[in-house]
């Protein structure tokens, strides 16, 4: 006795998978993709479907077990619809951060040495303009006037606006430019 190729019955049954998810999910576009999912699985193990037996219970199984199988994965995930939590969890690679520095480390050099040890010794080590300056043996509006200049050429070699975000994974990098950037002094 020859049996129907089990791939023409498959669709025969397609309104009653969707009636049975819609009964089970209270959802519509839930159900035609828990029904799209259960005739994937059912396609591709259509080899373990034994001919002669019932297609429609067979397929009714796949497509419960798809149900189960998706309310137990939603209880393991939180919804995120307006994608708030995924932002919080989410960080800059990490190549943004050493791109961004092999920018500085270029832009760095280019600065007159008197700019570049200024803009270290505040920026970067976190000295006051007084032990800067005491260091370096010049005036404090000297030293306010080399970091002041440093920062503004470092901008404009690096390209950078008034408006626009620098961010690198060097914390002391960043303060060395952050107040020029910020427009602050």
């Amino acid at each position: 006795m020859s049996h129907p190729d089990p791939r023409d019955e498959l669709v025969e049954h397609l309104p009653a998978m969707r009636a049975f998810a819609v009964s089970l999910t209270r959802n519509a576009a839930l159900a035609d993709d828990m029904v799209q999912d259960s005739l994937v699985k059912a396609w591709s193990n259509l080899d373990k479907f034994q001919a002669g037996t019932n297609m429609r219970a067979w397929l009714f199984t796949i497509l419960r077990n798809t149900y189960y199988s998706n309310r137990r994965k939603a209880k393991r995930e939180v919804p995120d619809t307006d994608g708030a939590i995924t932002a919080s969890l989410s960080r800059k690679p990490d190549h943004d951060g050493r791109l961004n520095m092999m920018d500085f480390e270029v832009a760095f050099a280019k600065l007159p040495e008197e700019q570049r040890e200024a803009l270290v010794l505040v920026g970067a080590s976190g000295f006051a303009y007084e032990e800067a300056a005491a260091t370096c043996g010049v005036a404090v509006g000297t030293i306010k006037s080399r970091v002041n200049r440093g920062r503004a050429k470092l901008v404009e070699l690096m390209q950078m606006s008034d408006d626009e975000a620098f961010e690198l994974t060097d914390s002391a990098t960043m303060a060395v430019v952050a107040s020029a950037h910020n427009g602050n002094m």
